[in-house]
């Protein structure tokens, strides 16, 4: 008896989880509704594979697995198992789909772009046949358009001209 108490103290104390205090903080309830939905959507297929992954993760919580189980069951990370819980708890089906990436903030405004062009077109400097993407980004930090800038962000700004 001492030695399978000692194994479930250890459990927990591995898991994080102790016997006084609730295992899970947010606790997925599906209502029949929301099941068929998921369901649905799973049988198509025609849906993104986050999303489908999400509804195969709200599915399995509804069930009872623990996010251990869930994780492996679908080879994801434990932690995409608790952000997914969470955001079903806050937001109901509106979990499954993506939030909004903003990306990187602009190096270059449009009227420094409409001039990295326009030098971009001017003849190329003493000693070389013709600009290249390198020349240009030395040329916008020699203009001061900016402190660094990558020749993949001069050249993505010369594709748009096409």
């Amino acid at each position: 008896m001492h030695k399978a108490l000692s194994v479930t103290v250890w459990l927990n104390l591995y898991t994080g989880e102790s016997p006084d205090m609730p295992t899970k903080k947010y606790v997925v309830g599906l209502t029949p509704e929301e099941r068929t939905t998921l369901e649905q959507l799973l049988r198509r297929g025609k849906a993104g594979t986050r999303k489908l992954t999400r509804a195969r993760i709200l599915l399995k919580a509804d069930e009872g697995l623990s996010d251990d189980e869930i994780a492996a069951a679908l080879a994801v990370g434990v932690a995409t198992v608790g952000r997914t819980r969470q955001r079903f708890v806050e937001e109901n089906l509106h979990a499954l789909d993506e939030h909004a990436r903003p990306g990187a903030q602009r190096k270059l405004t449009g009227k420094q772009e409409a001039h990295l062009i326009a030098v971009a077109c001017t003849p190329a400097p003493e000693g070389h046949t013709r600009w290249t993407l390198r020349l240009l980004a030395d040329k916008v930090v020699e203009l001061g358009f900016a402190e660094t800038i990558a020749h993949e962000t001069v050249r993505q700004v010369l594709k748009k001209t096409n």
